[in-house]
């Protein structure tokens, strides 16, 4: 797809691609692809790519699910970025969840060891919920590893717009990340 060799990243649920370009601008060493199943989004994403002038970055309209179980290959990924995903707040609409049973095996899979599932949300209930899932089903994930807030230094300097929003009306926002073990 990148035509290169590079670690790759992937962010799923990538929403406006705030992260993307923000990413992949820092860390041209790595390819990045973003998946967004809502394609307005992922057009204003892929716009915003294309503004940046980036070639380590691509973005997909899609839904992940499928991509991970047929297209990614085990131990391939340095990277698996899910930051502030949907919460589907109704009971009978939870497996909607980006994050759930299916979703975490098929990204521990996709993990090279060492490699990292970072998540972000500002829904309590709904990080608790994936932190249990993680140490039920993916022990090869590891411990969770709080990710500590980074002070903006500017109004676009934060990893996406629901995390700039959270913290300006000063909504808690639960970080982790998990290092995949051998």
């Amino acid at each position: 797809m990148f035509g290169n060799t590079k670690p790759l990243e992937i962010e799923v649920g990538s929403g406006k691609g705030l992260f993307m370009s923000t990413a992949s601008a820092k860390n041209p060493q790595h390819n990045f692809l973003g998946i967004e199943i809502n394609s307005k989004c992922a057009e204003h994403a892929a716009g915003r790519l294309a503004r940046a002038e980036v070639s380590n970055a691509i973005m997909i309209s899609g839904d992940a699910e499928p991509l991970f179980k047929e297209r990614v290959p085990a131990e391939s990924l340095e990277a698996v970025h899910v930051y502030f995903p949907d919460p589907w707040w109704k009971k009978k609409q939870r497996k909607r969840r980006v994050l759930n049973e299916r979703s975490i095996l098929d990204f521990a899979k996709a993990l090279r060891v060492g490699g990292r599932l970072h998540v972000w949300t500002d829904v309590l209930d709904y990080f608790e919920e994936t932190v249990e899932i993680i140490a039920e089903i993916a022990p090869e994930l590891g411990v969770p590893i709080p990710e500590e807030e980074v002070e903006a230094q500017h109004d676009l300097d934060y990893r996406t717009h629901f995390e700039r929003r959270s913290r300006r009306h000063r909504i808690p926002v639960y970080r982790v990340r998990y290092e995949k073990r051998a």
